[in-house]
């Protein structure tokens, strides 16, 4: 009979998070991971798998209390072209105010980990593309709505908001400066006027 886990999951995940967060994927090693997650290695192996399982699952639950909670806050509340405002407003002003300029832990990833791990590279490819997919949604539904010229390529303008977006948050990194990063953004929230 399995003993039952003497630990929260959830928060051991968090502590994980925090951990791939800091150090980075490569620089983090299993007994890091487990120090910060107060378990063992064998309980880590046994309930997340090795350390590329467990980042993951990091980086899975880190999108679900982040950015896919805010893109589901925000289609749920406002209208379209506002939603993708507001999207970029909150990312810059995230950005403002990370004092410890740790920037994304998705974006992060993207940087660090991608070009050298290909499944990696790849499941982080995906996630990037469900933030242009919420670009692209409520451009084409405020298109709908008249409130984006229909003139405007949607898909183009998406790709273009996800390149401001990553800009925004590696500028941060190194300048976060309110008046650099807003005008990182205003040339391209201006095509959806």
């Amino acid at each position: 009979m399995a003993r039952p886990r003497e630990f929260d999951e959830a928060t051991a995940l968090e502590a994980a998070i925090e951990c791939f967060w800091h150090r980075g994927y490569e620089a983090t090693s299993v007994r890091d991971l487990a120090d910060k997650m107060g378990i063992s290695a064998p309980s880590l192996y046994n309930t997340y798998g090795d350390k590329h399982a467990l980042f993951v699952q990091a980086l899975e639950r880190y999108l679900d209390h982040s950015t896919r909670a805010r893109i589901t806050r925000l289609e749920d509340s406002l209208p379209p072209k506002q939603a993708v405002r507001r999207f970029i407003d909150e990312i810059i002003e995230r950005s403002v105010n990370d004092r410890e300029r740790r920037g994304c832990f998705l974006i992060n990833s993207a940087l660090e980990v991608a070009p050298h791990d290909k499944r990696l590279g790849s499941l982080i490819a995906g996630r990037l593309a469900e933030i242009e997919a919420f670009f692209y949604r409520s451009i084409k539904a405020a298109q709908a709505e008249g409130d984006v010229p229909k003139d405007r390529s949607a898909r183009d303008i998406a790709r273009l908001l996800l390149g401001v977006l990553l800009g925004i948050r590696v500028l941060a990194r190194s300048k976060p400066e309110r008046a650099l990063l807003e005008g990182v953004a205003r040339p391209a929230l201006a095509l959806l006027e």
